[in-house]
């Protein structure tokens, strides 16, 4: 197959609620968070790893249209690796470990989405003794038989409202029908703002809303 072009789909991530993408900690800070945000090291500053939202697209996809091992049969245990070239999510994010794969190579490449400018001005622009912009939230178990709140934990998130960068590159080769793909990831993205993105979705976090354009990038 020959590369024929890249198509680039750019815009924003909206964060309509709060978002926990759970990173590493290596401290342990008293009255601190049980759980905190994936953060850049250097900067400090949250961000949202381009392996989480890919993963999330995929499988919202393989809702969609099911999951097959490497030898054609359903299997819901894994991602799709049926590799079969008609297989949108195979040939667009890949076949799972299957090395022979008739779909290959994988389409997509999704950066890591950074804070953008706007976002970073606001923070910037708030006021000092407010603390930190990150919010802390507390969860707890209610003990059905007493109704009280035991096993509190804070979990850090980042706020509603912030917005981060998008960038997302398919690779478009001659054997592909280039629509097709470009619908599929404008689908997957679809699909994450009917569910969420992140951990805790069920109560209530990771609710996105994405917005962007596509532009041709020439390879020659």
């Amino acid at each position: 197959m020959k590369l024929e072009k890249i198509c680039k789909y750019e815009g924003t991530i909206k964060l309509v609620t709060g978002l926990a993408i759970k990173g590493a900690s290596n401290e342990l800070n008293i009255g601190g968070a049980d759980s905190e945000v994936v953060k850049n090291p250097l900067t400090g500053e949250p961000y949202i790893p381009g392996s989480s939202l890919k993963g999330k697209m995929r499988s919202q996809m393989e809702k969609i249209h099911g999951m097959k091992n490497a030898k054609g049969f359903e299997d819901k245990s894994k991602p799709c690796g049926c590799g079969d070239k008609n297989c949108v999510v195979c040939t667009l994010f890949g076949a799972h470990m299957n090395p022979n794969a008739l779909s290959a190579p994988t389409r997509i490449i999704v950066r890591d989405c950074e804070l953008t400018e706007e976002s970073r001005k606001r923070i910037q622009d708030m006021p000092v003794e407010r603390g930190g912009y990150l919010e802390l939230k507390a969860e707890n178990l209610i003990k059905r038989d007493k109704g009280t709140a035991e096993a509190p934990r804070f979990m850090e998130r980042v706020p509603a409202g912030l917005e981060f960068r998008l960038e997302i590159l398919v690779q478009i080769f001659d054997e592909d029908r280039e629509e097709k793909l470009k619908r599929t990831v404008e689908k997957a993205l679809q699909m994450v703002e009917s569910s969420y993105l992140g951990g805790s979705g069920s109560r209530g976090y990771g609710q996105v809303k994405f917005e962007g354009e596509w532009e041709e990038i020439g390879v020659k």
